[in-house]
């Protein structure tokens, strides 16, 4: 597989309408067929530059991925306080959210991981890994700050709040409310701060 950073402008397009199908229908949700209606090509160009389904979609997630490690590495880099950066890594789930009510990515193929080709499956995982780590190393420096228990499982929290925030997104389209995964991010901060 391509690595996105080598996608031609036709590719991301292709890429483009791909991620926002996956994030509103799911992996069975899309066809070929509706990635080429939105970009505007025939069918046969998106297997021009996708041969299957899957090597989209891993397509799709690898760059996701990408994208998402840099705004983790903005947020480090603009937030020094652990409260800080795990409120302003909420606000990425708001940011998805608020474009039509989408869903993440991951959290979307997330539901969908027992019918996934193999190598999406690796790659949501990787998302998720990725992600866990971040917050788990953000929890642990709240504890360094005094600002949690040091009874506290930074590995726990990093996995519920990660979980908090996902779900909010699923809830919240459900309920067709614009209101975003943030606030219940804040509120489980607010549960476990001192």
């Amino acid at each position: 597989m391509k690595h996105f950073s080598e996608l031609s402008p036709a590719a991301e397009r292709v890429v483009d309408a791909a991620e926002g199908l996956l994030q509103q229908q799911g992996y069975n949700g899309f066809s070929y067929d509706d990635v080429a209606q939105q970009v505007g090509i025939k069918k046969p160009s998106v297997h021009h530059h996708f041969a299957t389904k899957a090597d989209l979609a891993a397509m799709v997630v690898q760059r996701y991925t990408h994208r998402f490690r840099e705004a983790l590495l903005r947020i480090e880099g603009q937030h020094a306080g652990a409260r800080d950066r795990l409120a302003a890594y909420a606000e990425l789930f708001d940011t998805t959210f608020a474009r039509e009510r989408r869903l993440c990515v991951c959290g979307m193929l997330g539901a969908e991981a027992h019918e996934l080709p193999e190598a999406v499956r690796d790659e949501v995982a990787r998302f998720f890994s990725i992600n866990l780590r971040w917050l788990q190393e953000a929890f642990e420096l709240g504890q360094r700050e005094g600002a949690l228990a040091q009874a506290s499982r930074p590995e726990a929290l990093a996995r519920a709040y990660l979980c908090a925030l996902e779900g909010a997104m699923v809830v919240g389209r459900g309920l067709a409310n614009d209101q975003g995964p943030s606030t219940v991010g804040i509120a489980m901060l607010d549960l476990c701060w001192r």
